[in-house]
Order: structure tokens, then C-alpha cells, then sequence
């Protein structure tokens, strides 16, 4: 099952309609619309609860493969029959393929919460198919890591749509028999690519030239660019610039997380882009490989938990949003999963008592060199008003452009 989550991540991002991401920084109570964000979107008045009552006896649960198993994948692997017996909801659980499955599902109004990443979010709560979230009413929601919380693609005009879940960065992996001195950059994959013709890999998404983006603007800055996601036509051209000379060296593009450890493994690829979890799983079959957060940071992911608007059973749904951020629940679906948990007291309760560092899951200055999946949209993500930047569909077209 986690296979199928980590195929499907990698193109779960999709054209959107007009958005503008938001930075807040506290989580509000009111039940009015939330002030405009920093890129002037304001979302549609929704109230949010204000009590918490009686369970409805049920809860509809949208989901990424692998947040909410319930056993019927492995019988160990199951949190969501406790969460049954201790609140009388009955959970019924669906999953998704991508994010804009996930959206077109939520619109149905059959589901009372749902994890949606960073490329949904904000479609979800511009599209009121959410709601704001009262964190007063989510216990567990102090023990939630700071840095994750009230961020672009969980919150708007400082008051929370949802409850962080989980997140993780995308990490530089080389062979250590083959690459040396150890990569600290991402030159080695871009400006530096050469030195490894036909043996560098490079993730299979228009989500990519965010990396490329990401490298330049630490590199040019006579570009401009502010935030990876948020590229003018110019700032978009030098990406694929650059993208396009890597793919003389390119031996794949990837999607497909076991293949990246197959071609490492055989020696196709030395040197790419990866994720953590690719990395444990390439050392556990033997190979020599080690992975790095290089100098310019990287670009990630996080994952929220959010309240439908018109949810039929919001009581039973804020008791799940409190369930699967509880220390044992986080804890399990982090290590299931392989990713960083956000309750910060799930750490004490992995059965891998290396699994948080391994993650960085408390890693403030670690994840603060993160730039989390977003949508690119024409309202530029970095508050520039003066120009329109690319959009998603402008990025799809680009990479199509990139892999010829």
C-alpha cells in the first residue's frame, strides 16, 4: 500500500483555479471569513464548530493510502478499529489516487474529513469544502509541532483549516562508491551533472522544476526568484533551461520508488533526487548509498487533516482529527508510512527508537529549509502583484518540453 501512496504522490499535482497561498500565524476562533491572505485570496464564510457534542456514530474518512488502515491490508496494521471501540464512530474509509481525485471527491459531500496535501489545501478551502477548524476542540493539537502549524497550505489569514498529519523533504542520494567527495549541493545533479553521464536521476513531475527553481535561486540571483513555486514566464525559462541540459545525464526519471532502488542498487543511477524512505529501503537491500539535505534546502511535503464543510457527522470527524494526531496513532501511520510524524510525543512511541531523528521530525532549522509543495497559480505565491506568474498547466506544458 505504501508503494501505491509513493507512485501516486508524484502526480498528485494538477492545474487548479485561482488561488493565493496565505501565511497566518495563529489559529483563529471566530466564525466569520478569515481575513485575506497575504496574496489576497479570502475564503468563503464557514462557520466552524464551536462545541463539541455527542458522536454521530459514524465518520466518512477520505484518504492517501496508508493514513487510516483499519487491517484489512495487515492485520497488525490497524488504528482504525481502536478508534472505533473508544468513540462509538464507525469509520468508513476511502482512498485516493491523486489530490485532484481527492478534491473532485470532497465536492460530493460524502466525506467529513479528509488528508490533503499542499497542492489541495487551499483548493479545498477557496472552494468552501472546507472548514475552519476549531483546535480549541483537539486536544492532541498542542503536542502538534510548532513549524507546522498555521503555515500557506493549512491555514488562511492566521485561523487553521485542518491539523498537521505528517511531512518529509526531498533529499540528494549518490552512491558513496561512486561519488566522491559526497554531493553538499544540488549542483551535482544540475551545473555538475556531466560528471556523471547517464547516471543521474530526476523525479518524473512538473512538480519538479520546482528543484531546479529551488537550485537557482540560491544560484542566480540576478533571477529574482523569491519561492520556487512562484515563477515568472522569465524565472520559468531558466528553470527549464536547466532542466533541459540535466537531461543529457538523465538515466531515468522516476515515479516509482522501488525502481529508484533498483537502478541504484544496479548502478544505472548514482546520483538523484529521493526520499527518505527510498534511502532506508535502498541500505536495507545493501546498497551503497547516502543521502543529504544540500546546502540550498529542498523541496518537500506535509500533510493536513481537514473537516469537510457540509460534514454530516462533524463531531465524530473532529474526534478522528484528535485520534490520528494522538501520540500512538501518529506514531504508527509515520513509521507505516515513512515520514515525519507531527505530534512531537509520537516520537517516545515508534517501535524505531531512531525513526524522529531519521526523519528530523523535531527539526525546526532542518525544516525550515523545507519549501513544502504548492500549486503554482497566476497570483504570485511570493506576493509580487507587478507580474503574473506560471501556472500549473503552464509547468505541465514545460516539463512535457523538458522530457521531449
Amino acid at each position: 500500500m505504501r508503494h501505491e501512496r509513493f507512485l501516486i504522490r508524484g502526480t498528485a499535482l494538477i492545474a487548479v483555479t485561482l488561488l493565493a497561498a496565505a501565511c497566518g500565524t495563529s489559529s483563529g476562533d471566530s466564525d466569520g471569513a478569515p481575513a485575506p491572505g497575504a496574496s489576497g485570496f479570502t475564503p468563503p464564510k464557514i462557520p466552524q464548530l464551536q462545541q463539541l457534542g455527542a458522536g454521530e456514530g459514524a465518520v466518512s474518512i477520505l484518504a492517501w493510502p496508508g493514513y487510516a488502515e483499519n487491517g484489512g491490508n495487515d492485520p497488525q496494521v490497524d488504528w482504525v478499529t481502536p478508534f472505533e471501540k473508544q468513540t462509538g464512530c464507525k469509520a468508513t474509509v476511502k482512498t485516493f489516487g491523486t489530490s485532484d481525485e481527492a478534491v473532485t471527491l470532497m465536492k460530493t459531500g460524502d466525506y467529513d474529513v479528509v488528508s490533503a496535501s499542499g497542492d489541495a489545501s487551499l483548493r479545498l478551502i477557496a472552494g468552501g469544502d472546507v472548514a475552519p477548524v476549531n483546535t480549541a476542540l483537539v486536544p492532541n493539537y498542542p503536542d502538534v509541532i510548532d513549524f507546522l502549524k498555521d503555515k500557506a497550505w493549512n491555514s488562511v489569514g492566521g485561523q487553521m483549516y485542518g491539523v498537521p498529519h505528517g511531512w518529509g523533504a526531498n533529499l540528494l542520494m549518490y552512491r558513496t562508491d561512486k561519488v566522491n567527495p559526497a554531493p553538499t549541493s544540488w549542483s551535482a545533479v544540475f551545473t555538475d551533472a556531466g560528471k556523471y553521464p547517464g547516471k543521474v536521476t530526476a523525479y518524473d513531475s512538473p512538480i519538479y522544476i520546482a528543484d531546479a527553481a529551488l537550485f537557482l535561486m540560491n544560484t542566480k540571483p540576478e533571477l529574482g526568484i523569491k519561492n520556487p513555486y512562484a515563477l515568472d514566464t522569465k524565472q520559468l525559462a531558466a528553470a527549464v533551461e536547466l532542466l533541459k541540459a540535466q537531461k543529457a545525464n538523465v538515466s531515468e526519471y522516476w515515479s516509482d520508488y522501488l525502481k529508484e532502488v533498483q537502478s541504484f542498487k544496479s548502478g544505472n543511477s548514482v546520483i538523484g533526487t529521493t526520499w527518505q524512505v527510498i534511502v532506508n529501503t535502498a541500505v536495507a537491500e545493501k546498497a551503497p548509498v547516502k543521502a543529504v539535505l544540500p546546502d540550498e534546502g529542498s523541496t518537500g511535503w506535509s500533510d493536513t487533516w481537514m473537516v469537510a464543510a457540509a460534514s454530516k457527522h462533524p463531531n465524530c470527524a473532529y474526534q478522528w482529527l484528535n485520534w490520528i494526531i494522538s501520540p500512538t496513532a501518529n506514531a504508527q501511520v509515520a513509521e507505516y508510512f515513512g515520514e515525519a510524524p507531527a505530534n512531537k510525543k509520537a516520537c517516545d512511541l515508534t517501535t524505531d527508537k531512531s525513526h524522529c531523528d531519521t526523519y528530523h521530525a523535531d527539526d525546526a532549522a532542518y525544516a525550515e529549509k523545507v519549501w513544502y509543495w504548492s500549486t503554482p497559480i497566476p497570483q504570485c505565491l511570493d506576493g509580487r502583484t507587478d507580474v503574473q506568474c506560471t501556472d500549473y498547466a503552464a509547468w505541465t506544458r514545460a516539463w512535457t518540453e523538458i522530457k521531449g
